[in-house]
């Protein structure tokens, strides 16, 4: 099957090359053309004359509001044919218009597999991603081999919605630990510790996890190039704030850490990495 690929942002951009790494040759749309002219792949002028040429479309954007415009836009998908194509959004949703994505897309004949990733651009870029799909089974059976070369481990939800609500609650977690770990950083310095000797500690105990070994050198360095930004993560925490709203529960760890990343909008640092929460505790 010919291959696709819209949103080249820091993440789309990685897994858009490690599926060209991975043989798979991609035709490729973005707003911004330039972030394309490094991309061993063909630049097409629109997400229309994209979907006409391949089979299976990767999209990766900001939100939903993004993937609404690459839809509904003056050359956008749904004015192209889409009959029997499959559509793989590892966009990060709101749970609410993804259920609609799932209807238009059926009503136009195409497949749309919901499939949000857990991992940012390192693993990414080794094909470690984890990926939530849902959608139906039998489009997933025939994209399986594509996602397979992005993601480490698959699991497969089916329902509509549950993806996208499951990938909300996992950065719950995320945004949390990190948080937590870079205020017990700033803790550690401000009893007299060297910040690598506190990471090493955390490393030895309570705080070990994937997110500290992940952030440890941007930390140690104050490097918060961006792997996964600040307004992302605060994006995610928001969507979470709707979907406990939704069923009636209190938000009470992400609800707080949702605001601690928003300190980082306005202090102009939302598009740095999101272990750059760090510069405002310290800032505190």
């Amino acid at each position: 099957m010919n291959a696709g690929f819209i949103g080249l942002g820091f993440l789309g951009k990685t897994i858009a090359n490690r599926l060209i790494s991975q043989g798979v040759p991609l035709i490729v749309w973005n707003r911004t053309k330039e972030k394309a002219s490094d991309l061993d792949a063909r630049l097409v002028d629109s997400p229309l004359e994209l979907i006409s040429q391949v089979d299976i479309l990767f999209v990766s954007l900001f939100d939903s509001n993004a993937f609404m415009d690459v839809l509904n836009g003056e050359k956008g998908l749904l004015k192209g044919d889409l009959r029997d194509k499959i559509i793989i959004d590892t966009t990060t949703n709101h749970f609410e218009p993804v259920i609609k994505f799932h209807d238009v897309f059926r009503e136009h004949g195409a497949h749309y597999l919901e499939a949000p990733v857990l991992g940012s651009v390192v693993p990414a870029s080794l094909g470690n991603l984890t990926v939530l799909v849902s959608g139906g089974k039998g489009a997933y059976e025939k994209a399986l081999p594509y996602i397979e070369k992005i993601g480490k481990s698959v699991f497969f939800l089916g329902e509509p919605g549950l993806a996208t609500k499951m990938k909300l609650i996992n950065n719950l977690i995320l945004g949390s630990f990190m948080a937590t770990i870079a205020e017990a950083v700033v803790f550690g310095e401000a009893v007299g510790l060297d910040k690598g000797k506190i990471l090493d500690i955390f490393a030895a105990g309570a705080g070990n996890s994937m997110v500290l070994n992940a952030k440890r050198e941007k930390l140690i360095k104050e490097d918060f190039s961006t792997h996964f930004s600040s307004a992302l993560i605060y994006k995610d925490l928001h969507y979470l704030q709707d979907l406990a709203k939704t069923l009636k529960r209190p938000l009470f760890t992400g609800s707080t850490v949702k605001e601690l990343f928003g300190m980082t909008l306005s202090e102009g640092i939302d598009d740095l990495d999101f272990s750059g929460v760090y510069k405002i505790l310290k800032n505190l």
